[in-house]
């Protein structure tokens, strides 16, 4: 569903119900352009998850990669 910023402000109660008990995820347009979303705490905590999935394939894509430097060697070399 797509609402208008100004709509989202006069009746804000009405969408964060919409987003809370039914589910609906609102993007919020100014002129016609995309904002930011309105979704439910399951639908963050699923695009929370998804993001950690992510996190966790990169980090072991990069520990097999050749030429990384330890945490130790970082600081050193950095002054930290």
């Amino acid at each position: 569903m797509n609402a208008n910023v100004v709509d989202v402000r006069n009746t804000f109660s009405e969408y964060l119900n919409r987003a809370c008990y039914q589910g609906q995820r609102i993007v919020i347009q100014r002129r016609g352009k995309p904002l930011a979303a309105l979704v439910s705490l399951e639908d963050l905590a699923l695009i929370e998850q998804l993001e950690d999935a992510a996190d966790v394939k990169a980090a072991k894509k990069a520990r097999k990669e050749k030429g990384g430097v330890t945490l130790e060697q970082y600081r050193k070399k950095h002054g930290l």
